[in-house]
């Protein structure tokens, strides 16, 4: 671009420079970035960081950076700051919001990925009078496109680097995750306090609710998670309180208020685990950080902010029209506090505007020194003449379990709750708290909370959906009227509705995930191979995800289909039990095969992050699923025949004979299911065990493990006295497929593996069945899936979920056809088939009756 003619004359004094950013180098050969490409070391990361700096020139120039977290990203932003150069950072993705701040501030330079890392020089000197102490200009509170900029100083990045390596203790060897963008002042304070203490970052993009993250996470021994409340949300979906972290120091957390008994669980969590919690306080305006919650005060003041951060301080002013004297407008002063807004170019030249920040958040001051957040004097709203504070009907309804983000409107108060809530309840909770008429509380239901980048509340777009149009009488309820394909169709919605057929419910949300719905091993098959054929490929934890994730996590369809390896032993298992017993052929073990995929499943479905009495009702639920099908397949058989007696009708074969039937051994697989799972519903309704298993959820099973095989090496000699039920001779395979699900890493799935591979053999003294066993074990350890076809994956879906129906049914069908194996075969699957489809039929009946 031609240099323009109102070029302002080259500014000749020697720039400025970050102190961290100019001593790069003296950290020597030490990894100073880490991907999932190589490392570089920071005596590297000093030469290109010095090279951009060069490329740009010694005239300090306003430099555009589109902030990723990449390697080019990262050096393109040092190397600017590195050179004196203010930097405007702005976010990837965003290109309406990037333009905006290009039409608003001309910058000099700009900096961004394009086919790899382009530099668009728009004129050779610049078109600004540029502050000397400008260093950086962040949009506020993670807001894109909006002209109003946060000017921070060299200072201020210096002190807030060194203030916060200070409280955390970082150390040379921590290893950070970029958990965060680059461009959000949170996540941006994680690599200025490492670089500033010679540490290292891990650099990726991948999210906290990908497998692939936590595979970087350990493989790079990574020692420090930083996240946002919307980050520890789907931390408990993804199971991360089971997660075996063995670097993990310490886990900080800021970007909003996380509610108090999460703060105490996550610092509880820590405790068990080793790692400490860092609750944060702090805003754009000041660097990032102004205050810390001590990790061993977390759990008796979860509701604090804690104390101001190395070099800060905090005062309470008086608020107007503030009841409690003790609570006042929390202000801030120190070296981080930025220089002052810049609404547009022409405020670059501007030196220090503010001495203090004045947070616009209302606090009190605890007897123990601490500080706590009660409310926001900018959020307040007037509603029919009555001043009302939005975050406190939020904390409202959090103690009532409603998890809500409130916006004044005109003439109500917008609820914006997630899902499916009672309207009412709410209504009603906020008007008896608040004063409000009940009219004046709009409850808005939304399949997904608009948010930032940072993962906060995105409050403009929420007004902005507040002040659309209700939709028409009849539109789906899981449908939040977005179209982010453009086609017309709602790919999150399509997805919504698949989950609310296969599970009959209809209160189906995009914040919930498979398990959260209630789903369990029998439809999860169905559910999965579905979603295998309308996303092309499943991430291995898709049964946790929110269904607003799945879609993205599930990254474009493969051409090469694939098929879950539960579901591909389940179907085997199932035809070579029914092919075997005909006989068709002989290849037996796989009924104990299954054993261990229940396990596996039960692992999955049943212990999920839920509470202990949902837990429970969840394994009462599968149990009845499995007991009700079956005594009324064995009490319409008794109808016609002698074939099982009353023992068996019960599920009591194993335990009450008698022992010379002929046929009342039939059931013996279904018999150890439900006696296992009443035997573990009597365990884990204990409190201790119960939070034993959450503490230890990879040693617990184990350790049932090596209880269970008592019973299969019979060390006390019972079974050969008293013919032990299966459930307690074979019972170890259940329990070594929960650890097999629990596996986290490598040495923890070869650990089962090394087990499987130990015990199995001499259980039967038949090595091709033990080899079986042993290969499925295996496979379910470190396969998540296995390469398949469209059309295998149809036929093994139908199998794999109509199991145990077909194990019910087969004896009384394949008897008559013998003569004709292969037909003898079809028949027995398809009556199996059939009968699970009956069963299907009269659950979603019964359901739609009681819900009537």
């Amino acid at each position: 671009m031609a240099p323009r003619s109102s070029l302002l004359p080259a500014a000749r004094t020697a720039p400025r420079a970050v102190p961290f950013v100019r001593d790069l180098a003296d950290h020597g050969d030490r990894p100073a970035v880490v991907t999932r490409h190589g490392d570089v070391s920071y005596a590297a990361l000093a030469e290109r960081v010095a090279a951009v700096a060069d490329g740009l020139g010694t005239v300090r120039r306003l430099v555009l950076v589109v902030g990723t977290n990449t390697v080019e990203s990262l050096v393109a932003y040092l190397g600017a700051v590195h050179g004196g150069h203010p930097v405007l950072l702005v976010p990837d993705g965003h290109d309406a919001a990037l333009a905006a701040l290009v039409a608003a501030y001309d910058p000099d330079v700009v900096l961004a990925p394009a086919g790899g890392w382009a530099v668009d020089e728009r004129r050779p000197g610049t078109a600004h009078d540029l502050h000397p102490d400008l260093a950086l200009l962040l949009s506020t509170s993670g807001s894109t496109g909006s002209p109003k900029l946060v000017r921070l100083s060299h200072t201020n990045l210096q002190a807030n680097a060194e203030s916060i390596g200070r409280y955390l203790g970082i150390r040379p060897t921590d290893r950070a995750i970029t958990s965060l963008p680059l461009h959000y002042c949170y996540g941006l304070s994680v690599v200025h306090s490492h670089l500033a203490r010679g540490a290292t970052l891990v650099l990726t993009d991948l999210s906290v609710a990908d497998a692939c993250f936590w595979e970087l996470f350990r493989d790079a021994r990574c020692t420090t998670l930083a996240g946002v409340p919307y980050t520890f949300e789907l931390l408990e979906r993804v199971g991360f309180a089971g997660m075996d972290l063995p670097h993990l120091r310490y886990v900080t957390q800021a970007g909003g208020r996380l509610a108090p008994d999460r703060v105490r669980r996550l610092a509880e969590l820590g405790r068990r685990a080793g790692w400490r919690l860092f609750v944060m306080y702090g805003q754009t305006e000041a660097t990032a950080r102004m205050a810390y919650l001590p990790p061993e005060l977390a759990e008796d003041h979860p509701a604090a902010i804690g104390v101001p951060v190395p070099g800060g301080a905090f005062e309470l002013a008086p608020v107007a029209d503030q009841p409690d004297p003790a609570v006042g407008e929390l202000v801030y002063t120190g070296p981080n506090v930025m220089l002052g807004y810049a609404e547009g170019p022409g405020d670059l030249a501007l030196g220090r505007t503010v001495d203090v920040l004045r947070t616009g958040d209302l606090a009190r001051r605890t007897p123990e020194g601490l500080y706590e957040i009660v409310g926001r004097r900018s959020r307040f709203a007037k509603i029919l003449g009555l001043r009302v504070d939005p975050q406190r009907v939020e904390a409202l309804l959090d103690r009532h379990g409603v998890a809500a983000t409130c916006v004044g409107g005109d003439d109500d108060l917008v609820v914006a709750v997630v899902g499916t809530p009672d309207e009412r309840r709410v209504r009603r909770l906020v008007a008896d708290e608040v004063g409000l008429p009940p009219h004046a509380v709009r409850v808005l239901a939304l399949a997904e909370l608009p948010r930032l980048a940072s993962g906060k509340p995105d409050l403009p777009a929420l007004r902005a959906l507040a002040a659309t149009p209700a939709p028409a009488a009849g539109r789906d309820p899981v449908d939040d009227g977005r179209d982010p394909v453009g086609d017309g169709r709602d790919p999150v919605g399509e997805l919504c509705r698949l989950y609310a057929q296969v599970l009959d419910r209809d209160d189906v949300t995009a914040g919930q995930s498979f398990v959260d719905l209630g789903g369990d091993s029998l439809s999860y098959v169905q559910m999965s191979v579905r979603l295998e054929r309308e996303l092309g490929h499943l991430p291995a934890n898709w049964h946790t995800l929110p269904i607003a994730e799945l879609r993205r996590a599930a990254g474009r369809p493969r051409r090469r289909r694939s098929l879950e390896t539960s579901v591909a032993l389940r179907a085997a298992a199932i035809v070579l039990i029914v092919g075997s017993h005909i006989p068709l052929f002989t290849v037996t073990g796989g009924a104990h095969l299954l054993l261990g995929v229940a396990g596996f499943n039960f692992a999955r479905f049943q212990l999920t992050p839920a509470g202990r009495i949902d837990r429970l009702r969840q394994i009462g639920a599968s149990l009845a699923r499995i007991v009700l099908p079956t005594v009324a397949w064995i009490g319409a058989v008794m109808l016609v025949s002698d074939q099982y007696g009353p023992s068996t009708l019960l599920l009591l074969h194993s335990l009450a004979g008698p022992p010379d039937s002929a046929t009342g051994w039939h059931f013996w697989f279904i018999e150890a299911v439900v006696y296992l799972l009443v035997g573990l519903t009597a365990l884990l309704g204990l409190r201790r065990v119960d939070r034993l298993e959450r503490r230890y959820p990879f040693a617990l099973p184990l350790g049932l493990t090596a209880l269970g095989l008592l019973g299969r090496y019979d060390v006390f000699g019972l079974d050969a006295r008293h013919d032990l039920p299966t459930a307690l001779v074979a019972g170890w395979l259940f329990t070594l497929g929960w650890a097999a699900a629990r596996a986290d890493g490598v040495r923890q799935r070869l650990l089962v593996t090394v087990a499987a591979a130990v015990t199995v053999p001499g259980f039967f003294g038949q090595p091709s069945r033990e080899a079986l066993v042993v290969a499925g074990l295996a496979l379910l350890v470190w396969l998540p899936s296995v390469p398949s076809l469209g059309v295998v994956n149809r036929v093994a879906g139908v199998l794999a979920g109509s199991s145990l129906y077909i194990y019910l049914t087969h004896w009384q069908v394949y008897p008559h056809l013998r003569d004709v194996p292969l037909l003898a075969l079809a028949a027995s699957l398809a009556v199996g088939v059939a009968y699970a489809m009956v069963v299907d039929r009269v659950g979603r009946r019964i359901s739609a009756s009681t819900k009537r």
